[in-house]
């Protein structure tokens, strides 16, 4: 944690507030009184009743404004927030009161959460200090503001509380998500265990990249032996190649009206953004060049690509300004753009989506024709709430007839998937929570095979 909130604490006496506990303590005083109106003889015990109650809660009242009673409270944030990821948030309170307090503390969440009802409760031993955390998914770029921290103070009487609040309005910009680039970075350089969805892939023949000549050990690829060392050292020696660096990979984010669909929250354009910072990453680890471009109805963020240490950087600060655009998106303008500002033969990997057959169509002659110059593999989404619908048991003539129509959508979806592989077009149909792992697995399996 690397950013601080620390205040003075606003009190006075415009903070007290009474509690549950000591309107229902008054509302006997009130039932004594009515029953001593029916009947004088309990008017005595409704006296007694209510001088005991407006006693106790003065004391009450008292003991919490007392001048040594104090708080101090401590919000810790980190630099920034990380788009679709749980953020955990710490609060450290501080009783500084010489008597156990009980505490619902109210963090004032930033408005984009809409979330009115957080509230936590604690107790605190006299000088006790507590660190108490909470987690926080945002589902939208752009800065959150946090704002004040009350705290609600009470004793054991719990009749009135005393309210503090923490002044420490507090920044905090929320990026693509970093945990999940540093996540993914970790799964695809990690030799030593195999992780669940990051497949290794078996290398088809070698790259021209030579890297050094070593001794032969088993497994070794026997057509890679150097009979001159050999003969020279006179043991085996075999040459060792590595994998071809400096090849071009961009990332096309489409950001049109058909990548606003939401999915648990997030857009299917923050997945792709979310996806493109995690596979720029691995592609610079590579030792390749990861390049940016967005587009719609007009062409958006362009990064070309270069792989000095200021890359990933400039992607990521990219990426958190993109905002999606309600027009479709101009194919014809991204083919110009691939051809003018692409140089080279490079990956392009396309994050789009197309919810019918008709609008792969449109579309596909200019993907072909991108394909000509370039490899292209296009990305597009299946629908997971329909996946969810048909596992459905239908119970009625229209849910049959629902549950038909959801099927054979879900069957277009994978004829889309099989057109475009007819036609040479590497594609990637993935569910939006496996983008990410399908995307890096595919671009794994090309660079193995040689194709980039």
């Amino acid at each position: 944690m690397q950013r601080k909130g620390k205040n003075p604490l606003i009190c006075n006496m415009r903070n007290l507030y009474l509690t549950n506990r000591f309107f229902g303590l008054f509302g006997g005083v009130a039932f004594f009184f009515v029953l001593a109106y029916i009947v004088p003889v309990w008017f005595p015990v409704a006296l007694t009743f209510f001088m005991l109650a407006a006693a106790l809660s003065l004391a009450d009242i008292l003991l919490l404004f007392q001048k040594n009673i104090s708080l101090e409270a401590e919000r810790k944030l980190p630099k920034l927030l990380s788009l679709g990821d749980a953020n955990r948030i710490y609060l450290e309170i501080k009783n500084n009161a010489p008597r156990p307090l009980d505490l619902s503390i109210i963090d004032e969440l930033p408005v984009q959460f809409q979330q009115r009802d957080f509230k936590m409760e604690i107790k605190l031993g006299a000088g006790q200090e507590k660190t108490i955390s909470y987690e926080l998914t945002p589902v939208v770029r752009g800065e959150y503001s946090f704002g004040l921290v009350n705290i609600f103070a009470s004793t054991k009487f719990n009749l009135a509380q005393r309210r503090f609040r923490l002044a420490a309005q507090m920044p905090v910009p929320v990026y693509p998500s970093v945990l999940q680039m540093k996540e993914y970075e970790m799964l695809a350089f990690n030799r030593q265990t195999p992780q669940d969805g990051l497949r290794k892939i078996r290398r088809i023949g070698h790259s021209y990249e030579f890297d050094q000549i070593k001794n032969y050990v088993r497994g070794d690829d026997y057509r890679s032996v150097n009979w001159k060392a050999t003969g020279r050292f006179s043991k085996l020696m075999v040459n060792q190649y590595e994998d071809e660096r400096s090849q071009q990979v961009y990332c096309l984010i489409d950001k049109s009206r058909a990548m606003k669909m939401p999915f648990n929250g997030l857009g299917l354009m923050d997945y792709a953004i979310n996806t493109s910072l995690a596979i720029s990453n691995i592609v610079l680890k590579k030792h390749d060049k990861a390049g940016l471009i967005t587009f719609s109805d007009k062409i958006g963020a362009t990064i070309k690509a270069d792989r000095r240490a200021g890359q990933l950087n400039k992607i990521l600060h990219a990426l958190y300004k993109e905002k999606e655009r309600p027009l479709e998106a101009n194919y014809e303008l991204l083919y110009h753009i691939a051809r003018k500002l692409i140089n080279g033969r490079s990956l392009i990997l396309l994050f789009t989506n197309f919810e019918s057959m008709y609008a792969l169509d449109r579309v596909l002659p200019l993907l072909r024709r991108i394909n000509k110059f370039h490899l292209l593999v296009v990305v597009f989404f299946k629908n997971t709430e329909i996946q969810n619908f048909v596992k459905k048991e239908a119970q009625t003539v229209q849910d049959i007839y629902t549950n038909t129509i959801a099927q054979k959508f879900l069957s277009e979806k994978r004829a889309m998937a099989q057109k475009l592989k007819q036609h040479g077009i590497q594609t990637i149909l993935t569910r939006p929570e496996d983008l990410s792992m399908n995307t890096i697995n595919k671009y794994l399996e090309l660079k193995s095979r040689g194709m980039i």
